[in-house]
């Protein structure tokens, strides 16, 4: 015999699922779901999912930029990671595009001959996607953008600022300079859209300080070894005493400039000021290799989660920001392990 309480519960489960009620466990469960340290209060209400993550069933397909980069591999490790915990009835199918846009663009048009249902994407470059992500939308996929922009609308995008990330690498300098010094850029791929507008929110930070003097910039396209060889001729370039700080785009040609400055002996002449804050990075912040970090933040779980939503048909706002905070030797081991 079903007992009075269980016979209440089917009751109400069958009373709320006619009116389109969420039942209370459904709700639960989607409180469950851990967002990170970077998905702020904002965020984390826009991303709550209203339906039950166990019964949200699709196909999505995850075109990242390239697997080789530090960046693109934590993507898509914590992206399926994600997926498999919480959405049992979400297939994935994720694409590597290489680091080139032709690539990618064949990854994209597969998807939408798959007929997937969401399409996650970090784009290799801003214009080159376009039309493959203008394809897909216009098919009537929902393409959700995660730490790189195209230049043609999408369901919604989800980063941090980078505008914000490079104007707050900017004041950095001017305090790590005192706002005198001369610097050298590194900056990433040239037509990648995180380049361009940390490239320019640094320069807008440091327009009202005359003192700091951009004396080199040069691509690194977001690579170690590229970051060591430009450093190198930049060092040639201009010896002991020419250089007080650099300023690269991220962390992974970082990585090279040091090898090429401490190589060069000039380490305790040259400060650096970095972004995204890779846990090896912010090990080099605590040890004193480096002077500072603003910490780019991985967009998973976040891009999955976004990606159920639209599957469910609940609503995404065309833009959802992360939490991008400034790692200094000060608060190091505050944000030791939580970066990628």
């Amino acid at each position: 015999m079903i007992n009075l309480k269980y016979r209440r519960n089917l009751m109400a489960s069958a009373v709320a699922a006619m009116l389109g009620v969420v039942p209370f466990n459904a709700v639960r469960a989607a409180e469950k779901i851990d967002l990170g340290p970077f998905c702020g209060t904002e965020c984390q209400a826009v991303l709550t999912l209203k339906a039950d993550p166990a019964s949200i069933k699709g196909t999505v397909g995850v075109a990242i930029a390239s697997l080789t980069f530090p960046y693109g591999a934590a993507l898509k490790a914590r992206t399926e990671a994600a997926a498999a915990k919480y959405f049992p009835g979400i297939k994935l199918i994720v694409g590597d595009g290489q680091n080139d846009p032709s690539v990618q663009t064949a990854l994209v048009d597969n998807f939408i001959t798959q007929r997937v249902d969401v399409i996650i994407i970090n784009a290799v470059e801003k214009d080159a996607l376009a039309p493959a992500v203008k394809r897909a939308m216009d098919a009537g996929i929902k393409v959700i953008e995660v730490d790189r922009t195209v230049s043609t609308p999408v369901t919604t995008t989800i980063k941090a600022n980078d505008s914000d990330i490079g104007f707050n690498a900017g004041k950095r300098m001017i305090a790590v300079l005192g706002g005198k010094g001369n610097v050298v850029e590194l900056q990433g791929a040239a037509a990648a859209s995180p380049t361009i507008d940390r490239h320019q929110g640094f320069m807008d930070a440091i327009k009202d300080s005359p003192g700091i003097k951009i004396i080199a910039s040069n691509y690194a396209d977001y690579d170690q070894a590229k970051g060591l060889q430009v450093m190198e001729d930049i060092l040639q370039r201009f010896p002991a005493g020419k250089i007080d700080a650099v300023f690269t785009h991220a962390d992974i040609m970082t990585f090279g400039a040091i090898q090429a400055i401490e190589t060069s002996g000039r380490q305790k002449e040259i400060k650096i000021v970095s972004i995204d804050g890779e846990n090896a990075g912010i090990d080099k912040i605590a040890a004193g290799k480096m002077d500072s970090s603003v910490i780019y933040p991985v967009v998973a779980p976040m891009d999955i989660i976004a990606a159920a939503k639209a599957i469910a048909g609940e609503p995404l706002p065309k833009f959802i920001k992360l939490d991008a905070p400034t790692v200094t030797k000060e608060n190091a081991a505050e944000f030791k392990g939580k970066s990628f």
